[in-house]
């Protein structure tokens, strides 16, 4: 079989099994978890049969024609490089992992059928765009993804918050994707083709007449999709749906592609030193800010959700300062361990039964209840603390480099400028990052919150999964980084000594202070009870989940007693604290520049067209109406009228006449 058929196999058989699964759901329930697991992992394999013939060597183009346009046609084509092997083998496996975990964690929802299939249908779409050689192609499966993610996060559409979460991650992403699409098409324009090979010729001969402008509309999307500053306020709420769809989100898909589409087309954006700098502050404002937002989080998934949103900021910082490689090690690397951090989460709120433990203060005694979520999230933690020998220190260190070289004068595609704004930002993001992994783990494992009910073991599906994932999250970065430039741009992703000392330092400092303050405030805090907590009813954890949401529950069951007071976030941010948890109030202002101003035309629209049109309508049929009563009143069935009416007439009729003659 050749490597052009696998790859053709590879997004096509989750497709396949999403349609399979979605037709025999409820006719054949017995199929559902085989339809699930299967294909993700037949694909898991063709995608790394694909790697393997690839080798990192010359990429793999195969292409037909799809539809004849008339101007710029649209190819359904291949283009599977070193790194988009690479990213394929992460989506494949992540969703694999997730699928394979859901079998435990929705064991008893009765709408396991339709999520295990738009599961599928997610990383088809991922898998789409990943090997993807044309951008129309690629905007199906970018597309596909969002309506996905709209269904994910709002399944259990029975409670407010899943569908205002759902519905506002499709809002901003939509808000982001217009000017995408825009981008798209005048780039297809300028470059003749919407074939990517051809977009990179072009853009090497100089063919593009607008790339600052193109570049910029292109950014916004990104920005949308990978959650990046300023439309990045979907994905916090998105943890309203389940927490194996947060892990898949946030892991390998959606957010992933923003960044995985400026790697594949970052020579477009190269073309403009504006559009260079606006991706390094864009990348610089979102790391610091979503840094400081997850130190100040109390639900451990906003936590992790704003480390996904600063992690991806290391990401577009890596290719804001012209280094793909250090982007995708990073992307790669934290893959692995974001996946983990969340499905760790997912196993502590299967062991409470309800979403509401994942309200930090409120933990107690989970290091003994859930061993295995806690020695595999720390592993996690220590990956996204960026801690040595743990794989994210050699990802982010990547990325430190490459903003080094370019902000100490090396040449580079963007201005030196960008470097430095990276290059700070990035290791004060490293301090942050390092401040709320500690404070995490503190609160979660040895927190001092009131105890909730032991719902007992999690199933063993739940459990392999989390190790597997610990395993790359370990060692995957001191495994791959001498490897890995082979298969990008053969630039070293080595650590260097300076950006090492300077960011594993930072980190140290980080966790110092956040261990120091928790230990601070856990001496003056008193005690908080154990046990008065009412049993919570059996149930499934996701139904659960879904309850405990609707009621704006911040513990579990019937608790009496408040939070733990020792969290260290409150006593580091100080003033800041309030406006961090509130993600800077940044929803408020969106609501007083769109959604309000919105909202008031919309309302004036109203107001016209209830008291302006349709007065004038009603106007309108006014004077028929009242010559309609008028004539309905003379029928009144008397001859004698008639006739003296027909006179009458017939007399003034005769007079006109006569004085018209007359010359009157």
């Amino acid at each position: 079989m050749t490597t052009t058929t696998l790859a053709a196999l590879v997004p096509l058989l989750p497709f396949l099994g999403a349609v399979a699964g979605l037709l025999l759901g409820r006719t054949a329930p017995g199929f559902v978890r085989p339809l699930a697991v299967l294909p993700p992992l037949a694909s898991l394999v063709l995608a790394a049969l694909v790697a393997a013939r690839q080798g990192g060597g010359r990429a793999v183009d195969a292409y037909t024609l799809l539809t004849p346009t008339g101007s710029v046609p649209v190819d359904l084509a291949l283009h599977i490089d070193g790194f988009a092997a690479l990213v394929a083998i992460l989506v494949a496996f992540v969703a694999t992992c997730v699928q394979i975990y859901s079998t435990g964690y929705l064991r008893d929802d009765p709408r396991y059928p339709s999520y295990a299939a738009l599961v599928s249908l997610f990383t088809s779409a991922m898998l789409l765009v990943v090997y993807s050689g044309d951008l129309i192609v690629l905007l199906v499966g970018w597309e596909v993804m969002g309506i996905c993610s709209y269904f994910l996060v709002g399944h259990y559409w029975g409670t407010p918050e899943a569908r205002a979460a759902s519905l506002k991650a499709f809002l901003v992403t939509k808000l982001g994707d217009v000017p995408f699409l825009i981008g798209l098409f005048a780039l297809g324009t300028d470059a003749g083709s919407f074939r990517i090979t051809r977009v990179l010729g072009a853009v090497a001969s100089g063919g593009l007449d607008h790339p600052t402008l193109i570049s910029l509309l292109l950014l916004a999307g990104v920005a949308g999709k990978s959650a990046q500053f300023p439309l990045h306020t979907w994905l916090p709420d998105a943890m309203a749906g389940p927490t194996p769809v947060s892990a898949l989100i946030h892991a390998a898909t959606m957010v992933a592609a923003g960044v995985y589409f400026v790697a594949r087309l970052l020579p477009v954006f190269e073309a403009s030193a504006a559009a260079m700098t606006v991706l390094a502050v864009m990348a610089a404002v979102t790391m610091l800010g979503s840094g400081l937002a997850a130190l100040a989080q109390d639900d451990i998934k906003r936590v992790l959700a704003y480390s996904t949103i600063g992690q991806l900021g290391y990401m577009t910082g890596a290719l804001a300062v012209g280094d793909r490689g250090a982007a995708v090690f990073h992307l790669l690397s934290h893959g692995a361990f974001k996946a983990l951090l969340f499905l760790a989460a997912g196993a502590l709120i299967h062991a409470a039964g309800t979403n509401s433990l994942a309200a930090m203060s409120r933990m107690s005694h989970l290091r003994d209840r859930v061993p295995d979520a806690f020695w595999t999230m720390t592993v996690a933690l220590l990956a996204l603390a960026a801690i040595p020998p743990f794989s994210g220190f050699f990802s982010k260190e990547s990325v430190l480099a490459a903003a080094e070289r370019l902000a100490t004068g090396h040449p580079g595609p963007a201005p030196g400028a960008a470097g430095w704004i990276v290059l700070v930002a990035a290791l004060a993001t490293a301090l942050l990052t390092a401040a709320y992994a500690t404070r995490l783990w503190l609160l979660a494992f040895r927190g001092r919150g009131a105890e909730a009910p032991d719902h007992g073991r999690q199933p063993l599906t739940m459990t392999v999964v989390l190790w597997v994932l610990a395993v790359p999250s370990l060692a995957f970065g001191a495994l791959t980084y001498r490897t890995l430039p082979g298969w990008f741009d053969d630039r070293s992703l080595a650590p260097t000594l300076l950006t090492s000392i300077l960011g594993t330092g930072l980190a140290v400092v980080g966790g110092l202070l956040a261990y120091g303050t928790w230990q601070r405030a856990a001496a003056r805090a008193p005690r908080v009870p154990l046990g008065a907590v009412a049993a919570h009813p059996e149930g499934d954890a996701g139904l659960v989940e879904a309850e405990a949401i609707a009621a704006h529950e911040p513990a579990y069951g019937d608790i009496a007693q408040a939070p733990d007071p020792a969290d260290p976030g409150r006593l580091l941010l100080g003033p800041l604290y309030g406006p961090a948890a509130a993600g800077f109030h940044l929803d408020a202002v969106y609501s007083a520049l769109f959604v309000r101003p919105v909202l008031g035309a919309a309302g004036l629209v109203r107001f016209l067209d209830r008291e302006v049109v349709d007065t004038y309508v009603r106007g309108a049929a006014a004077l028929p109406r009242l010559l309609g009563v008028a004539v309905r009143r003379a029928q009144t069935g008397n001859v004698q009228t008639y006739v003296s009416a027909l006179l009458a007439g017939t007399v003034v009729l005769t007079v006109a006449v006569l004085l018209v003659a007359s010359g009157v």
